[in-house]
């Protein structure tokens, strides 16, 4: 396996270049949030002014220091806070600076702080509301169609559907006329999914490990994969990582898990049967449900403490969802796309698989080719729109 020293280094991206993605999420995107969470609840006249001091600062000022008192104020001095304090938001690694900002959001509306606030999740009606959708009632429907599918395509369309989030209804199609690899610019820009498969024989021994990211549409295909792996015998046993606290708008918290599994259990026909098999795998052990404060940390996870490491190195299989764990995973760094994945994961403690839509300047692990012809075909506008995917796997 290669070392990661062997990979030539590449710029850490970060939010200070005007018209650059990660500039217009601090600019555009932060504000947009505040005023979003404004709007989602009656806050106090005191979570107000805490807002507009949050809105201010992210702007227009600097990072600051979480308040003396914080729980978690000697973690985050850890994750590089002192380091970081006095500088404009914009002048830190993005990654950084974009993780710290939902702490501060959280501290602003009261999460932390004993009161009324404490614990209230400040996107939990967007998320609910997803959840609750038409689209989603459909795209449940779905699921009784694969029912009397072979084992192949069955297994094709949850990966798929997993990949897509809430777009899942593209992993539901599974006619024979709708090739991927028809053309230069696929859909899927790498595809390591016969590998992914091979290392979950259905021997019912393997331990899977799945690091969540969104709630909502989206976790509702994650749970839909990991009981048709248990159901199928891939996995004896899976291990849901969300997160410790409400991060990045819609990511996954333990509330949000229990949301989604009331929701397919709910649901008629097949939807309800993955319910039931999820509810009884987490009632004996063969699912267990992790928030490690790592999850949350504004580092990449080649930083990750000793104890996750070895439950990591532990699995049979660790899949790492969406565009936020694939840039933990190799580093937010622009490398150029054809940068082997095996190389700029090669710090991962076992064999790691990434299912991201592209919403974000890193990749790595393109052929040369597919990159050509992207440029060619979409400018840059391929790596952070959203309208391509990539299923990677290193072994």
């Amino acid at each position: 396996m290669p070392e990661r020293s062997a990979v030539p280094p590449a710029p850490v991206l970060l939010g200070n270049e005007p018209g650059s993605f990660p500039h217009s999420v601090l600019a555009e995107r932060h504000p947009a949030i505040i005023r979003q969470v404004r709007e989602s609840f009656p806050y106090d006249p005191e979570r107000q002014r805490a807002l507009d001091m949050l809105l201010a600062s992210c702007t227009k000022g600097v990072i600051e220091p979480l308040p003396t008192d914080a729980h978690d104020r000697d973690r985050w001095s850890a994750w590089g806070a002192e380091a970081y304090t006095g500088r404009s938001w914009f002048d830190v690694p993005w990654l950084w600076s974009e993780s710290y900002f939902y702490r501060r959001l959280l501290e602003a509306v009261g999460y932390f702080s004993p009161g009324p606030w404490q614990g209230i999740d400040p996107f939990r009606p967007s998320k609910l509301a997803e959840l609750d959708a038409p689209e989603t009632d459909e795209e449940l429907a779905a699921l009784d169609s694969l029912a009397d599918r072979p084992a192949e395509e069955q297994d094709r369309a949850l990966l798929h559907g997993s990949l897509w989030g809430n777009r899942a209804d593209l992993g539901f199609r599974l006619s024979a006329a709708h090739d991927e690899t028809s053309s230069d610019t696929p859909p899927l820009v790498a595809d390591d999914s016969e590998t992914l498969w091979s290392l979950l024989p259905p021997s019912g021994a393997a331990t899977l490990c799945v690091i969540a990211d969104n709630a909502g549409r989206e976790l509702v295909p994650d749970l839909l994969l990991i009981a048709h792996l248990l159901a199928q015998g891939r996995i004896g046993r899976a291990v849901l990582h969300i997160k410790p606290y409400p991060y990045y708008v819609s990511d996954a918290t333990h509330a949000d898990v229990l949301d989604a599994l009331r929701r397919l259990t709910s649901a008629p026909g097949a939807a309800a049967d993955h319910g039931r098999t999820l509810w009884s795998a987490l009632t004996d052990g063969r699912l267990v449900v992790r928030a490690h404060p790592f999850s949350s940390a504004p580092l990449a996870y080649a930083a990750m403490p000793g104890d996750l490491r070895e439950e990591l190195a532990a699995a049979t299989l660790t899949i790492l969802k969406g565009d936020l764990n694939y840039r933990r995973l190799v580093g937010d760094q622009l490398w150029p796309p054809t940068t082997p994945f095996a190389d700029v994961t090669a710090h991962f403690p076992g064999p790691v698989a990434a299912l991201r839509t592209l919403k974000s300047d890193v990749i790595t692990g393109l052929a040369p080719r597919t990159e050509a012809a992207l440029v060619a075909a979409e400018g840059q506008k391929w790596r952070t729109g959203g309208t391509h995917a990539l299923i990677q796997v290193r072994t």
